[in-house]
């Protein structure tokens, strides 16, 4: 069963126990009281099961098709929605509803035609003025309203760090109950409320502000998608079935604003004379004597004896509501990052659920757990990843070799200084042999002694006994 049933469940429980009225269990689930007897009847003779609502999941049989809405919603884009370039207002639901039954032929309720604009983006809910503020009566209940927020004040007088106090208020009795923490966060105002329900219960509902810790807007692809936006803090009081409603003033939730005022006073002056010097002082201090002798004084009774407050449903853990759930990707390796950390999940299968998401909620003493699917999973963390470190190939240093030449190179000396190479023996040719009888070896000599040699060797005939040179070498005719 759904949260909303199983709260029914607990409520006509009451009633059949005589400890509440059928008219106050009514207001307590936001029905009729005609509705609240038939539920109350159905419960009397068929039990709790009865109370489960025989169409969940089904499709609205009165529901229009997707091809009529989109064809009202095109006739209205086409003819009624107005050009903003040419200064042209868009027709209302009502008009535009009345002129398509007169001239289109469509009938469609000026209603059902405003939530498909809204829907599209066609139409937006305006407020035609300021309305007048007058006094709001007290809720009749205690635990049927209760105001929460945060005060940020010097609250040591300088002894000790500036904190911000957050305290709930019972809108029908003025019961105030709070604790002061660094800032207004989530974990903090999680501090205080289930505080409020191990104390009393769980209430009807809460009235804050429009804090990003409470409340906030839905994004682009929220608006799109139709989806409600939710706050961690606003799924822990939907885990309890507590409601949320979001004060457009600070004059709205006057109730606590003017606790928040008393405690300026009185607080700052208790403090001062227990030499109150942290957070964790002052906390102990607003339990143990600040609040129960300032509820004796200050709290009133309420208009009806009947109580709001709801216990806390069997085998709901207190724990499991009040952490922080966040979901992650799974690895094709088991691993989940959240918070820069890693989590090796231990191996459930073959396969990894690659790319599925799982849950890592995190408690407020610093635990942590990984959920899939509703399941608890097995896990360690493990370090992170070192990383990669971009290496460059270092050169090794070799010596240069000098490009100069050298002061007795062949460059260097001119044409008449060169040695004559023509008195040194010459090795002989392939066809003339020598003493091992193996020919030599030809070598080559540098270009500029070629060349050298070769405008030496122009003066020379060419008969094959040209001059005998040194020894019993001689130069043939080239």
């Amino acid at each position: 069963m759904s949260v909303r049933e199983l709260k029914r469940i607990e409520v006509f429980a009451r009633v059949k126990a005589g400890t509440l009225k059928v008219k106050d269990a009514a207001v307590l689930l936001g029905l009729c009281e005609r509705q609240a007897k038939r539920l109350w009847r159905k419960y009397r003779k068929q039990g709790p099961g009865a109370l489960r609502h025989k169409s969940a999941g089904r499709k609205s049989n009165r529901a229009k098709p997707p091809a009529w809405r989109r064809k009202v919603v095109a006739l209205y884009r086409r003819k009624y929605a107005g050009d903003a370039e040419k200064g042209e207002a868009p027709f209302g639901p009502t008009l535009a509803a009345e002129h398509m039954q007169q001239d289109d032929g469509v009938d469609v309720h000026p209603e059902t035609l405003r939530r498909l604009l809204i829907a599209n983006g066609l139409w937006t809910r305006q407020r035609k003025g300021v309305a007048h503020r007058q006094r709001r009566e007290r809720k009749a209940h205690f635990g049927e309203l209760i105001q929460l927020d945060g005060s940020f004040h010097d609250w040591l007088e300088g002894r000790g760090p500036r904190g911000c106090l957050i305290q709930a208020v019972d809108d029908a009795t003025s019961t105030v109950d709070g604790r002061m923490s660094a800032q207004e966060t989530t974990w903090a105002a999680a501090r205080v409320l289930r505080a409020w329900v191990e104390r009393y219960g769980i209430p009807h509902a809460l009235y804050t502000d429009w804090k990003n810790v409470y409340l906030r807007e839905p994004t682009e692809a929220e608006r799109a998608a139709g989806t409600v936006p939710r706050t961690q803090f606003g799924r822990m009081c939907e885990k309890l079935g507590v409601r949320i409603i979001g004060a457009n003033s600070p004059e709205a939730k006057g109730r606590v604003e003017r606790s928040h005022g008393t405690g300026q006073d009185r607080l700052i002056k208790k403090a001062r004379l227990k030499g109150l010097r942290d957070h964790a002082a002052v906390n102990a201090y607003l339990e143990r004597d600040y609040y129960p002798g300032h509820n004796a004084r200050f709290a009133r009774v309420p208009a009806s004896e009947a109580d709001f407050h709801l216990p806390v449903p069997r085998g709901l853990h207190l724990d499991e509501v009040f952490r922080l759930e966040t979901e992650h990707t799974i690895g094709n390796d088991w691993v989940v990052r959240a918070d820069n950390r890693f989590y090796q999940v231990e191996r459930q299968s073959r396969y990894a659920p690659a790319r599925s998401k799982v849950l890592v909620c995190e408690y407020e003493d610093g635990r942590v757990a990984i959920e899939y699917r509703g399941k608890k999973l097995g896990f360690h963390e493990i370090p992170a990843p070192a990383p990669a470190i971009a290496v460059t190939p270092t050169r090794v240093a070799t010596p240069q070799r000098s490009c100069r030449p050298s002061a007795d190179h062949p460059w260097r000396r001119g044409y008449d200084k060169m040695p004559d190479r023509s008195a040194r023996p010459r090795p002989p040719g392939p066809g003339c042999g020598n003493a091992s009888g193996v020919d030599a070896p030809k070598t080559r000599a540098h270009p500029a002694l070629e060349i050298s040699r070769r405008a030496r060797d122009s003066h020379i005939p060419t008969s094959p006994s040209s001059s005998s040179l040194s020894g019993d070498i001689s130069i043939e005719g080239r």
